[in-house]
């Protein structure tokens, strides 16, 4: 796991390598363990390493294929990279290292832009053509590893996080109505290629770029599930479908452990986190590390679920490491949570993911953490009410049932210099619903939830506030296999027992039923939902700032009505209208954005 950057010139010039090396030097976190940089004609590569498969300077980056006069730079796992390895040797490849950073080299070599279909993993690269001066980037199937882009006249710049390429200088910050329309309808998603910054873009998932030395490219999505009820899955029972739901996630499961160090886990004590700790008990790990994390209660709200995770580390003998956060402490570590992020997240747990990150890494480079099920597998409340609309009315009930707020509330919130003049995220919505290969309501529901809302939220959060620490979280729920068959799992399945049925199927045969029964838990952080008093001063500040009032993102009227009333105001979803104002602006100021 790293982070990566670079700049690629197609007006003749050379790359500005002082930006290159700004750029990676703000990538620092994300990869603690080594520094590297290359430049050569039009293309200049950046890396910084964090020392997780091939512990020697053999894996360091960039890393270049001489005899093929090919370079790289890459961030993620290639969790097959052995067996990959072992399959380009029998073609004549030969290896000077044991990382899997050179099997991706070798893999282009070998079956050029559609070596992605040969990876199983988490991935973000830049692979230059010194010949050609072809430059392709590539992003794994679920968007796990974020690639950002600037593009201008004669010039591509890249990089693993949007701050980097602030540091480059020369980026259009102006802000993106269509992306701030998404931000205050979508719960904060913005999905790619956009973001909040008109001079910023994302790689989406799934896509290899391919780049000429002219400039010119092409986009290439290499994988989509079909959500659909496939032929072979027909005369398959309940029980069928658990047998290969647990030999799935198994696989996926062991898979993640591929690593030259220790691998642990985040136990929040819910279905999905103990599942994956119970299944790697039974392929032998021993003292496996666990780590949870709690926060002080605030009206009336618990802020801790550490009954469950107790019984987890207790029942399967875990190295097990508990972290209690006073409320105080939360509005402290606000600040850095931000500067951490890639694009402003109004999740309550960002702050908690960003402190449990801070004491795991001082224990373990590696995590597994349980991500992603329940948007793959149905575990949310509105899954059950979507299930009963009419396929042709799936994008109207989304909207209804998951925006925060609808089109016209955006009027009376915002400016009407960054307001659109239409309902943008309705419009993307529909446009994803109507998209054949969803056979259902739902199922169109879970391929928006997965392939769209779920990189942009959760995954991408937990990817910013790990790797801030230089930790490493793999999330198991996200391998594609798992994901497709999900995906073709018949919806009564997975709605079962109050959503998440067959997982819960598969976790009653291997874990304690307390876990697998117990109401579905949230990461609660009570003081930032309440507006502890310390973060609402914090919030006060930043919608108060001479920058905020120059910038003019919203109408007085509005701010002053949400600060006279900061835990009353709450949108469609039930989030802090306040906090979800405040944390856009926190965002833009702490990056130094006006």
């Amino acid at each position: 796991m790293c982070g990566l950057s670079g700049e690629i010139r197609f007006d003749g010039r050379l790359p500005d390598l002082a930006a290159v090396e700004r750029m990676t030097d703000r990538l620092a976190p994300r990869g603690p363990d080594g520094r590297g940089l290359w430049s050569q004609g039009p293309a200049a590569l950046g890396h910084r390493r964090l020392k997780i498969i091939d512990l020697t300077d053999n894996g360091a980056q960039p890393m270049a294929d001489p005899r093929a006069r090919l370079v790289g730079v890459f961030n993620g796992c290639v969790y097959n990279y052995r067996e990959l390895r072992h399959e380009l040797v029998s073609r004549g490849h030969e290896f000077y290292s044991d990382s899997d950073t050179e099997v991706v080299l070798k893999a282009y070599l070998e079956w050029g832009a559609s070596c992605v279909e040969h990876f199983v993993g988490m991935f973000a690269f830049v692979i230059v053509e010194q010949a050609t001066g072809r430059v392709v980037l590539g992003r794994d199937r679920l968007g796990i590893k974020p690639l950002y882009l600037v593009e201008s006249p004669g010039r591509l710049r890249f990089a693993s996080s949007l701050p980097a390429l602030l540091t480059a200088g020369g980026v259009d910050t102006s802000l993106d109505p269509a992306a701030l329309h998404h931000y205050f309808s979508w719960h904060a998603t913005v999905p790619a290629p956009r973001t909040v910054l008109n001079g910023v873009r994302k790689l989406p998932p799934a896509t290899v770029r391919v780049v000429e030395a002219d400039g010119t490219y092409r986009d290439h999505c290499y994988w989509q599930p079909v959500y659909t009820r496939r032929p072979e899955h027909a005369g398959l029972t309940a029980r069928d479908w658990t047998d290969a739901v647990l030999g799935a996630l198994r696989t996926a499961v062991r898979r993640r452990m591929v690593a030259d160090v220790p691998v642990g886990v985040l136990l929040s004590g819910g279905l999905d986190s103990s599942l994956i700790v119970a299944l790697l008990a039974d392929e032998g790990q021993c003292d496996l590390a666990t780590f949870s994390v709690g926060f002080e209660s605030e009206a009336g709200e618990d802020g801790d679920e550490f009954h469950y995770s107790d019984l987890m580390a207790r029942r399967f003998g875990t190295d097990h490491h508990q972290l209690i956060v006073p409320s105080d402490r939360v509005s402290q570590a606000l600040d850095g949570a931000v500067q951490a992020m890639s694009e402003p997240m109004m999740s309550h747990d960002v702050v908690a993911f960003h402190l449990l990150s801070e004491q795991v890494a001082k224990e373990v480079k590696v995590v597994q953490s349980g991500q992603g099920a329940d948007e793959v597998f149905a575990g949310y409340h509105w899954y059950p009410q979507m299930a009963r609309v009419p396929r042709h009315r799936a994008a109207d009930a989304y909207a209804e049932t998951y925006f925060d707020r609808p089109h016209a509330d955006l009027a009376r919130m915002l400016d009407p210099s960054v307001l659109p003049g239409h309902d943008v995220s309705g419009d993307f919505v529909r446009e994803h619903m109507a998209a054949p290969g969803a056979e259902t309501a739902l199922d169109a529901d879970l391929r928006l939830d997965t392939h769209v809302m779920m990189v942009d939220d959760p995954v991408k959060r937990v990817d910013n506030m790990t790797m801030d620490w230089g930790l490493e979280a793999r999330v198991p729920f996200l391998d594609h296999e798992l994901v497709e068959l999900a995906a073709a799992c018949p919806p009564g399945l997975k709605l079962a027992d109050g959503g998440k049925g067959v997982l819960k199927a598969a976790g009653r045969r291997i874990l304690p039923r307390e876990v697998v029964d117990r109401p579905k838990g949230y990461f609660p952080v009570p003081a930032i939902k309440h507006m502890a008093s310390p973060v609402l001063q914090r919030v006060r500040e930043a919608l108060c700032a001479p920058e905020a009032r120059a910038r003019g993102l919203y109408r007085q009227g509005y701010v002053d009505e949400l600060l006279a009333a900061p835990d009353v105001h709450r949108t469609k979803r039930g989030a802090n209208a306040l906090w979800q104002a405040a944390l856009l602006e926190i965002w833009l100021q702490t990056h130094g954005i006006r």
